[in-house]
């Protein structure tokens, strides 16, 4: 029987096949996936573009890596696990997976946008697209799938582990330590679809030396700590 499903199973388009080879997996319900991909400087209406699958998706991955993590380090706290799960889905590292995935060249945006250039709507792109696995494949292989396409390729937990978990206090002090001035100062707050996004720039000696987004000021501040920590090479 296998065979013969094998047999009469219908040829795929280019598209399919497009996310086929870039997420590992043969979609069932194809218009998921062509709306998880929609971004809204294409598509205008809630239902075309998306960010309501975005929604369900964060939701879904959070769930997930916050199972793996449980799992995985069954002596560990819960601030442990929180900062982990922090570390493992906040919006930079998404968008950085997401592009190493191959994302960009199948999401369907605005590309003369200059203000999309610099953004981080592929990582949203990816929290839709598990939410459009998660509608076509239910929970349990959605599971599997972000653990063999995300989690395990590009989160290596070993090394974000090492990662001081409050990257902003390990700042400021080198920061004190140097007789440096630094700051964390809110630069924007907006809406991106449903969701309140904020930029926190860090500033040393009245200079921005990096910025983070996040969907709270905490994980926004820790982005722009890392990123900050990276540039300084501390």
């Amino acid at each position: 029987m296998q065979i013969i499903r094998q047999l009469f199973k219908p040829a795929q388009t280019a598209f399919e096949k497009q996310i086929t080879n870039v997420l590992g997996l043969r979609p069932g319900n194809l218009t998921l996936y062509t709306t998880a991909l929609s971004h809204r400087s294409v598509k205008d209406t809630p239902n075309e573009n998306n960010e309501r699958l975005e929604y369900l998706g964060d939701a879904v991955l959070s769930a997930i890596v916050a199972d793996y993590l449980f799992k995985r380090y069954p002596y560990k706290g819960e601030g442990f696990l929180t900062e982990m799960r922090s570390k493992m889905v906040n919006r930079q590292q998404l968008n950085d997976i997401a592009l190493k995935m191959g994302l960009k060249k199948i999401t369907l945006y605005n590309k003369f946008d200059n203000s999309l250039k610099g953004s981080q709507i592929f990582g949203n792109t990816l929290e839709a697209i598990v939410g459009a696995v998660y509608l076509d494949k239910g929970y349990a292989k959605t599971q599997r799938w972000v653990l063999k396409q995300i989690v395990i390729p590009h989160m290596f937990v070993d090394d974000l582990e090492q990662i001081d978990i409050n990257l902003k206090n390990k700042l400021i002090g080198w920061a004190s330590r140097n007789g440096k001035v630094l700051i964390f100062e809110l630069a924007e707050e907006k809406l991106e679809g449903n969701r309140r996004v904020f930029t926190i720039h860090a500033v040393l000696d009245g200079e921005v030396i990096a910025l983070g987004k996040g969907y709270n000021k905490k994980d926004a501040s820790q982005v722009a700590a890392q990123q900050a920590v990276e540039k300084l090479q501390l």
